[in-house]
Parts: structure tokens; sequence; C-alpha cells
């Protein structure tokens, strides 16, 4: 029997896996994107001769098919790489190659915070001997029980998808799992592609078509039927209904879809971090943040609503302040959600759905029907009286140092109605919640699934990367800083602009917060010097951060007042440069309350008061905790 010859490539397996990843695209609505549009990496002996050398070949054959930009650290790439595929609306993102050892364990964070979120990344960390002939290799860790473990086990738990290429002839199949992860909006997260040092060096006769134009759907899921009218029948019975939306309403761009829900059924609208900017901040039905960092108004109808309906959100103990948000005794959860592990939590009726499709059958489902004037007009006047609280925190004028809040509220003022605010940890991502105005879907950019400090630079690198028209506002406190601030290198290598909001408060001031509240006296959360007495309670460490930052080449504006940092920001604006605007606040000003409650368990014996009288607290706050069966 003789058959036609199929066409072969040699190459060596990194060489392979390059020409393939430039090959994927993604698709939807008929609208296709490039998957993979770039590659950070850090060479060291685990990938520069695999990885690193395929990129070359590719960048002298053509630049713009896998750019390839240098990163600091690990875990800043996948950061940025995060932020990128959040930006795109997981539709597109970035592949990061780092070596073995430390290289490839800097990575887990980074993979955590992606996979927590939902957004799709690729790491191709280096790997030790697949032939094991000179082990132990350098930064091999060894295993006594084992020589099929390598450190790069650690990100197993923390990807979607996880494979390890000890040969060639495995790269195909990998890779065709591995886009289906990527491109999946109910399992997406990291996916990870362990490349042994000698496999990725190593040369085969790959089948031409594994290099062939590929184009990977991304489907809208429709609804079931009978989960839609149920859904339905759910509204229809209650009396005061609200809607929560998360991030799956932003990544579905079910905007529209929502506003044609809302408008004629008058259910007002609260807002997990995710789905901050799912509607525009000024609609008359918006009652902004919910939960733990929520608004008042939000919350408020939170306590007594009858039927919590979640679109797109994962409700996190913050959405729900801990099980406390919604107190009515009958409330009931309707669950839209592309992931059924979402659409089925707190025995709500679940709705398996893309959030676009599912708002819209739901509307017509609901077609002539509407909340009462007076619950209507009760959630707008709610609406209405948190914004008067809003304009007074942002106009505080405190002394002698600002407000955090003022400082919100002056980037609020300089930014455009389609600019992009980035944030994560500390205690501007709740203020930001609550405060920060936004018209854009793709205008909040606050990463809340995992709270990581030193996301926020890398993080708004990558926003950049993906949307270089928008101005981009990374909002940063001093913490968090210390933390992951390299990336301003890269940025400014990369010639891209950030304009970087630097917030200097002398230490943590969110857990110096926290830590009061559970009567912890805000223990080693303050930046001081070690006293004659042995505590960390002496005067201020003089770390000039702005200095810093200057140091990374950015060009740095030092800011003492709110009309001093109006002018920087004015001037940041103007420049085509990384800037970055050094301002001082008062950690002990908190923003307006949101009259929440969040679960963090206090000592249940003590020699303190402080913490007795917290303790005495948290019983009694625990009371009006649920189980939402």
């Amino acid at each position: 029997m003789t058959g036609t010859s199929r066409p072969i490539v040699r190459l060596t397996t990194a060489q392979a896996l390059v020409r393939f990843l430039i090959a994927q695209h993604s698709e939807r609505d008929g609208i296709e994107r490039r998957l993979i549009e770039g590659c950070f990496g850090i060479f060291g002996h685990g990938n520069v001769a695999g990885i690193g050398e395929a990129l070359l070949e590719l960048e002298l054959e053509d630049p713009a098919a896998l750019p390839y930009r240098q990163g600091r650290n690990e875990q800043g790439m996948v950061h940025a790489a995060a932020g990128f595929a959040r930006m795109r609306n997981r539709m597109s993102t970035l592949a990061c190659t780092t070596s073995v050892g430390p290289g490839a364990t800097n990575l887990v964070t980074g993979a955590a915070l992606a996979t927590i979120n939902r957004l799709p990344v690729l790491l191709l960390p280096g790997d030790v001997f697949a032939t094991r002939v000179a082990n132990p290799v350098l930064q091999e860790l060894e295993y006594p029980q084992s020589h099929d473990v390598s450190v790069n086990d650690t990100l197993r738990p923390v990807s979607r998808y996880f494979d390890r290429i000890h040969r060639p002839e495995q790269l195909p199949h990998a890779l065709m799992a591995a886009m289906r992860v990527l491109t999946d909006p109910a399992d997406t997260g990291a996916v990870t592609l362990a490349l042994p040092q000698d496999t990725q060096a190593e040369a085969f006769d790959w089948p031409a078509e594994l290099f062939a134009r590929r184009v990977w759907h991304v489907p809208r899921i429709r609804p079931d039927r009978a989960a839609v009218l149920s859904a339905a029948q759910a509204v229809k019975r209650s009396r005061r209904p609200l809607i929560v939306v998360g991030g799956g309403v932003v990544y579905s761009e079910a905007t529209w879809a929502l506003l044609r829900l809302i408008d004629p059924t008058g259910i007002p609208v609260a807002q997990t971090q995710a789905g901050k900017a799912a509607i525009p901040f000024d609609h008359p039905l918006a009652l902004g943040a919910v939960g733990a960092t929520g608004t008042q108004a939000a919350n408020a109808i939170a306590r007594d609503a009858d039927l919590a309906l979640g679109i797109g959100t994962r409700w996190s103990d913050f959405t729900t302040a801990s099980h406390t948000a919604f107190a009515h005794p009958d409330v009931r959860f309707v669950n839209i959600n592309v992931a059924a592990f979402d659409a089925a939590k707190h025995a709500g009726i679940a709705v398996v759905a893309d959030a676009r499709e599912a708002l819209e059958e739901l509307a017509e489902a609901l077609r002539g029907w509407t909340v009462t004037p007076q619950y209507r007009e009760e959630a707008i006047q709610a609406a209405r009286a948190w914004s008067d609280v809003v304009d007074a925190a942002y106009t505080t004028r405190h002394s002698p140092l600002p407000a955090q809040s003022e400082v919100i509220g002056a980037v609020n003022e300089a930014a455009g109605p389609h600019d992009v605010v980035v944030c994560a940890a500390g205690s501007m991502p709740g203020d930001l919640h609550k405060l920060w105005r936004t018209c854009d879907p793709r205008g909040y950019h606050v990463e809340y699934g995992y709270s990581c400090m030193g996301y926020e630079i890398a993080g708004g690198l990558g926003v950049k990367l993906a949307d270089p028209e928008r101005e981009v506002f990374v909002l940063v406190g001093d913490g968090s800083y210390l933390m992951l601030a390299q990336e301003i290198a890269t940025a400014v290598q990369e010639g891209v602009k950030l304009i970087i909001v630097l917030v200097q408060n002398h230490g943590f001031a969110s857990i110096g917060a926290l830590s009061e509240s559970l009567g912890s006296q805000r223990f080693g959360t303050a930046y001081r010097y070690r006293s004659a007495q042995g505590r960390l309670d002496g005067s201020v460490l003089p770390v000039d951060l702005a200095a810093n930052a200057e140091s990374l080449g950015a060009q740095v504006l030092r800011a003492t007042t709110i009309d001093d940092l109006r002018s920087a920001l004015a001037k940041a604006r103007q420049s085509s440069h990384t800037t970055v605007v050094h301002i001082e606040t008062d950690p002990l000003l908190p923003a307006p309350d949101s009259g929440a409650w969040w679960d963090v368990p206090v000592a249940q014996t003590s020699a303190l008061d402080t913490t007795r009288a917290a303790r005495a607290a948290y019983e009694d706050a625990k009371k009006a905790q649920r189980p939402y069966l």
C-alpha cells in the first residue's frame, strides 16, 4: 500500500513551539485576533539555547512575528501578561519564558493570580535534563523519592493546565491542550509547559500542518431555556431584586445587554471589583460597589434584597461581606456564569451561559415586568446620596497631609473618560471600589481576586501594551512599590508610557487599619527604625522611593499638596515618557465607611485589652453570618 508523503519541517522543539505560537488566533463574534501577541523573557542556562535561540531566529526573520520583551522579574512578567489579557477581554495574551530553578519558581505568584482571576497566560519555564545525563544540574532540586520531580511542579496547583515535554513527540498534543485552555472562558488561567533544557534543543521532523494558521473559536454559550424561565420566575416573584455584576459582564462585552435589562425593569445594579466598570457610574440605577468595600447605597439595598442576581461573579467574601451583606431572611440567588462551578454557588438557580447571551434572553423573558415605582425611586435616591458622599471625600482638604481619597479624586479628575486606572493591593483598592467614577468598561483595572502586592506597575505595563492609545494611571502605595517596581525599567526600555502615582504613607496602611480593628495595635505595619526598647517604633525610615523610580529611568514629579498633584498630573499627561508622581498622604484618615463587615478571626484569648475588646466585637458580628442555603 502506498501513500503520499506528508511534508515535514526539521526544527528544534523550541523552534517548533515558537513557530506554532505565531500561527494561533482567537475568534469571537467573527472578529479574529492573534492569540499570543508576544513573549516576555529572562534568559538563563535553562532556556537561552532553546527558546532564546528560537526567538532570536524569529526576530531576525520578522521582528513583529512574536515580539520579545526583556523582563526584570519573572513574577512581573506574568503580571504584565495577565494585565494584557484582561485588557483584551481574554481574547489575546502573552507568553513568558524563564530559566530553571529560581527563574521558574518566581512564576508561581503570577500564575496563581492569573488562575484565580481566570486570565489566560502561557508560561514556558525551562526544566532540568529529560535525559538526566548530568544530574544534578545547576539549580536542580533533588527529590530523593523521585527523579521525575523538579521545582516546576510548584506550578501544578496554580495552573489550569500543566505538562512537561520530555520528548519532542509530546509537543503537538500538549500545544493543542494548552490552546484549548487559553481560549476556554470557563476553564482559563495559567497554562504551563515545562521544557527540559535538552528537549528544547533537540531537533525533530515535524509535520508541516502543525504550523498552519489555526483559529480557536471562543463560543458564546447560550443558556438552557428552562434555566432562563426559572430565573425569570424568581425575579418576577421578588419584590426587591438586586443585580450584582462581576468581571464576566466586562469580558463578555455585555454592558449594553445589561442596560437593556435594567432600564425597563428598574432592577438596581451593584458591582464587584472586577465588575466595577460594567455599568457607567452615572446611570441612575448604578449603586456602585457592594460588600466589604462597598458603598452605603449598594449595601443598604443588598441588606433588604430578597433576590440577588449575580452575573459573571464568583461571589468572593468581599462581595458578600463574608456572608452578611444579604440579610433578608428569605433571600434567594440566581447565578448567571459561564462556569458551572460559580453558577451553582449559594444554592442558587444556575444559568450556565455567556453573560451577554443570558442577559438578552432574560430581558426577553421579563418583557413587561418591572419593579415597583417606590423601589426604583429608593435605589435612585440611594445612588444620588452616595454621589454626594464621593464629592465630599474628593474635596476633604485635609492638612497637613492630604487624605488618600483626595488623591484618588485628583487622579479621577485628570483621567479622561476612556483612560484606565490600575491598582491591586493595600487600602487603595477598597477606596477605588467605593469612590472611582468610570464610564468605560475597560477603564477600571483593579486586581482583587488575589490582591497581589507588586502587581500594579507590571500589570499597568501589560494594560498599556494591550491598548497603547489610552492613558494608564497606576496607583501604587509604598508597600506595594517596594515589592515589585522593576518593570519601570522595562516600560522605559520599550518606550511605553505609564503615569504612576506613588502614594507614600510610610508603611502598610491597609493592614495597619485592619490590625487596629482586630486589637493588634498596628503591630509590624509601619516603616520605622528599631528603638532602644527593641521595637519598630522609632522615627520614620528615610526611604526615598521617588529617587528610586528616577534611578530606574522614570521622570519624577514630587507633589506635597493636592494642587501640586493636579499640576503634576497635567504635566505627566503631556509627557511621552513614563512619569512617577510622588505624594505623601495621611495613613490614619480613612475613606467613607461601607457599613459592612469582613470576617478575619480575632484571637480567642489574649492578655491584651485591645484584643479582648476586638474579640467581643467579632463574636457579635458573627451572629449576622449566614450559610445562604
